[in-house]
């Protein structure tokens, strides 16, 4: 019997879908892309460990309960402190450390002549808060602690004086229309371009920590207190702080989406060596995410830049952290002492 040419032919195996190839490697890209979205959602939105803030000390905790309305910027120097780190004594040069800390203009400038004050070594602490008037016009209310008020008695300012006024019980003196000054203490005075600004300070009504509490929320973000903080909580005070910081380096301007910062806090602590850290408050968790991956690679691309950046550069981009936390990016470097010695020996 003839048999039949395919009745012993073995069915053929189906062949199997590679994950490699063809929709199995279209399959495998899409769960892939999926799977990195998700934790990258996951990781935008998830709230990271932060280092916990030092307090304000009581003394400046009281000053600042009597700020008046609302601040655009408040800026604290503790000059006393810095003055006492070993930074200031072993790397700060002489010709540094005697020049002045500041350059005013006009009436406040004459006073400061006149009483021979130097500002850097006069001055034990700092703390101004700035408030928008207008479109330009930008008042101020400056504490000021140390023996600088010692070079003030009230003999000398009653001879520069136009105009005297008790105020809360202080004796107020007015230089000109744009300059006001009062005696707080011994050795504190309170310096003013607005005299309602020095009489609400004098006499004040409501808690700044309860009416002001956006920046509230910007010291507590302020890691160190005892050197150097800002918080700036009105967005062209923010932008203007930052466009003067990275005027030289267009890449960090237009990678940090600088003009999208809302609000910016930022410490430094001077001891062994130079510690800060500052945090950048955007609208959303996205914008945030965005910014802080562009200045991490930003910082990484000079870091590898070959023989263009020195070794010591290297080591200071290398101590840059850059972390976003929800709304926040938060940019973090420790400067041991040991660098600033080395830079100081090549000089």
């Amino acid at each position: 019997m003839e048999k039949n040419p395919g009745a012993d032919t073995t069915p053929a195996t189906p062949e199997k879908r590679s994950l490699l190839k063809g929709a199995g490697l279209l399959l495998s890209i899409s769960a892939t892309s999926t799977v990195c979205f998700l934790l990258m959602v996951l990781w935008v939105n998830w709230s990271k460990p932060c280092l916990q803030p030092e307090p304000l000390s009581p003394e400046l905790r009281a000053i600042v309960d009597r700020i008046p309305g609302k601040s655009d910027a408040l800026i604290y120097i503790g000059l006393k402190d810095i003055r006492e780190s070993r930074l200031w004594k072993e790397i700060i040069p002489d010709s540094l450390k005697k020049a002045p800390l500041f350059q005013p203009k006009g009436q406040l400038n004459a006073l400061i002549k006149a009483a021979k004050i130097n500002p850097s070594l006069d001055i034990d602490t700092l703390l101004v808060s700035f408030k928008r008037h207008g479109y330009k016009e930008q008042n101020y209310l400056a504490l000021v602690s140390g023996p600088l008020s010692q070079k003030l008695p009230a003999s000398f300012l009653r001879t520069h004086s136009t105009t005297t006024e008790i105020i809360g019980g202080h004796q107020c003196y007015s230089l000109n229309d744009s300059l006001w000054l009062s005696s707080l203490s011994p050795r504190q005075l309170a310096l003013t371009n607005n005299k309602k600004m020095l009489a609400e300070f004098l006499v004040p009504s409501g808690s700044f920590f309860k009416r002001d509490t956006l920046s509230v929320a910007l010291i507590n973000k302020a890691i160190y207190k005892s050197h150097l903080w800002f918080a700036l909580p009105s967005a062209a005070w923010t932008s203007g702080a930052l466009q003067s910081l990275t005027s030289t380096n267009e890449g960090i301007k237009t990678m940090g989406n600088l003009n999208r910062i809302q609000s910016l806090a930022l410490s430094l602590k001077f001891k062994d060596g130079i510690e800060g850290q500052s945090e950048w408050i955007y609208n959303t968790n996205q914008a945030a995410y965005f910014a802080s991956t562009f200045l991490w690679g930003a910082v990484k691309l000079s870091e590898y830049t070959g023989t263009k950046a020195t070794e010591q550069t290297k080591e200071l981009l290398d101590r840059i952290k850059i972390q976003q936390n929800l709304r926040s990016v938060i940019i973090h470097t420790d400067l041991p002492i040991e660098l600033f010695v080395v830079a100081k020996q090549k000089k």
